[in-house]
């Protein structure tokens, strides 16, 4: 009978050894045979020995609640192997979602899109804005106070950007007519609101 040195999976013929799933005895040799080519692996992946040693652990973990299932269709060391690289690509996954958490906490938090009816602060203009029919208010809304293209305001409203341009243009006509009274001319002719 040969005797099985720690991280050897050959006999002394230089066969490999036949693992039987559910066997303990088995796995243990598995686990001698392979730790150390699976956590040089995760080394290289992870380019960090902890976190190798971490993955390597859960990988032998869950190898070893499923041994019993362990079909041997490929090599026993490659199955293995194959959970190891799956539990580095998931704590990659988990650093780098860490990372972008850290980012946003560093950054803080976003302001909110102003909002139109404070943009509109002048009263006269929230109600020209009320009085003008929905999807002429929607198109000036989403033209002067997000800054959408013509093209996006078509595709937010599900009409051609035609048909934008010439809401756009009824809005402002019929707005200048309700707010003539509360522009001034300046100097250059621009029509302006007052301070």
């Amino acid at each position: 009978m040969t005797m099985l040195k720690p991280n050897d999976s050959t006999d002394q013929y230089g066969s490999e050894y036949v693992y039987q799933p559910g066997c303990e005895a088995d796995f243990e040799r598995l686990y001698q045979a392979s730790y150390g080519k699976i956590l040089g692996t995760l080394t290289a992946v992870l380019g960090d020995h902890a976190a190798a040693e971490d993955c390597c652990q859960e990988a032998f973990e869950r190898a070893f609640r499923n041994w019993s299932s362990w079909r041997p269709v490929a090599p026993a060391e490659a199955w293995v192997h194959r959970i190891a690289i799956n539990a580095a690509i998931s704590h990659q996954r988990k650093m780098r979602l860490r990372e972008v958490g850290e980012v946003i906490r560093r950054l803080g938090r976003p302001e909110l899109a102003p909002d139109p009816q404070e943009l509109a602060d002048r009263r006269s203009l929230a109600e020209a804005l009320a009085k003008l029919p929905p999807k002429q208010a929607a198109a000036i809304v989403l033209r002067h106070y997000h800054g959408y293209t013509n093209r996006a305001i078509a595709h937010s409203l599900g009409v051609p950007e035609r048909t934008v341009a010439s809401r756009l243009a009824a809005a402002k006509d019929r707005m200048r007519g309700m707010l003539r009274h509360s522009y001034e001319l300046s100097a250059d002719g621009a029509e302006r609101l007052p301070a």
